[in-house]
């Protein structure tokens, strides 16, 4: 059947002038297949113009270029999508998010590979503070993208559904899904027909759901119900472009977005990846590439990096998560990752790594390089080296590495905690629960007055 279909769409190539034409392949239709899609969106027009500009020389350079450059930690991406039981299309969905550039960041501040925006990967259990942020985390951020895309996929039942609310949201593809299962009754049915009065409440509610005059839940209410009726938008309903309308079903990025993923796994069939230079490419994901290894906290990366015989920014490249290459100090140890290539030199010398600690501070209000390294029993001069300071002048929140005892940091960090002020909270019935002095709480938290509010957050350290 497959073989039938093929024959007749190169046929039907010919006649028309499609733009993918005999360049299509057999396996072409195995990616639509994957994404739930119909085989017969290979034809779509704007499907083949965007595979057509992908396929131009100088984008297969940077298709190339990018899957080089990328090489050593692909395989371990497209593991972790096959245990997550993700289609394998889905590494495509990460190159066009970002190209692979493990520290990509948008206009919108989402960042990493997977595009994840703070409260998303909040959601999803990636921590983002003075140390990490572990949208950067190769390994991390793609369990955390799996887990969401199932969700999902759960929600809308197929996984280009899913693609599509990874870019754009659940409540715009929602809204889409609304509005063309609308659309598409009326244009079965006609004007005239059972829901007539419910179509024309539905549609005001809509209307104001898009200028922001009415909650998300109206619109979610509308979905639940208009989801049960005999017509069932399809990729070709929610990518069509409307004449007259000032808002679209999908934005216009969204609908290239999905278009994007499909032509770069389909340019991963053609005969130029192949070719002698780059069938290496078509390998990855055979063997192990990247090793996982746990570092004890308040270490450099600079340190593991000697250690093991690798260019320090070579590290840093693959663990952009660690900010400023500095193993967050409260952790007895936390995972990086290195090239697996150089996991048994790392198992041989690991007791050889230099045992140098580190912290990282934020300016605060008052501060001074004399109080910062008075507080961690450090010279000053110590500080401006490791900092590259040529003054002594500090910014307000200016992050400064701080080379310290090991114990000391841990000590640090295990005696704070926060108090959350909550309703009848004073700062003496704070101090007192705690067993700590008033005039110490105030101190701490660099309080002249005892004067708080209900949602303050009082640093305990006790």
């Amino acid at each position: 059947m497959k073989t039938i279909f093929t024959i007749l769409f190169l046929l039907q190539s010919v006649l028309f002038a499609t733009l993918i034409g005999p360049n299509v392949e057999l396996r072409d239709f195995d990616v639509l297949e994957e994404l739930d899609i119909d085989k017969s969106f290979i034809t779509d027009y704007n499907l083949q113009k965007t595979y057509n500009s992908l396929l131009a020389k100088s984008s297969q350079k940077t298709y190339l270029r990018k899957l080089n450059d990328a090489s050593l930690f692909v395989p371990k991406i497209k593991k972790i999508l096959r245990q997550e039981g993700l289609p394998s299309t889905f590494i495509y969905l990460a190159m066009a998010e970002s190209y692979f550039t493990i520290d990509a960041k948008s206009y919108v501040n989402a960042r990493g590979i997977w595009q994840f925006m703070k409260p998303t990967a909040k959601q999803y259990g990636l921590k983002n503070n003075l140390y990490l942020d572990e949208r950067m985390d190769l390994v991390k951020s793609t369990y955390a993208a799996s887990k969401y895309l199932k969700h999902l996929k759960k929600r809308f039942g197929k996984w280009y559904l899913a693609a599509l609310a990874y870019n754009c949201g659940e409540g715009r593809v929602i809204e889409a899904i609304t509005r063309s299962t609308i659309d598409m009754y009326e244009k079965k049915y006609g004007k005239k027909n059972k829901y007539s009065k419910d179509i024309k409440s539905y549609r005001k509610t809509i209307a104001g759901f898009t200028r922001k005059k009415l909650p998300f839940s109206k619109i979610y209410a509308i979905y639940k119900k208009v989801t049960k009726w005999d017509v069932k938008p399809d990729i070709y309903d929610l990518l069509v472009v409307q004449k007259k309308v000032s808002r679209q079903y999908l934005p216009n990025e969204s609908r290239h977005y999905i278009r994007k993923i499909i032509s770069l796994a389909m340019l991963n069939n053609h005969s130029f990846i192949s070719n002698d230079d780059n069938e290496h490419l078509l390998n990855m994901g055979v063997s192990n590439t990247v090793a996982t290894v746990n570092i004890k906290g308040g270490l450099h990366l600079n340190n593991v990096a000697h250690t093991i015989g690798m260019k320090p920014m070579d590290l840093f490249k693959l663990n952009r998560h660690v900010k400023r290459g500095i193993i967050p100090p409260y952790y007895k140890s936390y995972p990086i990752y290195i090239p697996y290539n150089l996991l048994s030199r790392y198992q041989a010398n690991k007791n050889n790594i230099k045992n140098t600690r580190f912290a990282i501070y934020k300016v605060r209000s008052g501060d001074t390089l004399y109080a910062i390294a008075r507080k961690y029993k450090i010279p000053y001069s110590l500080i401006k080296k490791q900092n590259s300071l040529k003054t002594n002048r500090l910014r307000l929140k200016q992050r400064l590495v701080i080379p310290v005892l090991a114990s000391s940091i841990r000590a640090s960090y295990a005696k704070k905690r926060t108090h959350k002020v909550r309703s009848g909270d004073t700062l003496l019935s704070i101090a007192k629960s705690y067993r700590i002095s008033l005039k110490k709480l105030k101190k701490d938290n660099r309080l002249k007055t005892s004067m708080i509010k209900i949602g303050d957050l009082i640093v305990i350290n006790n």
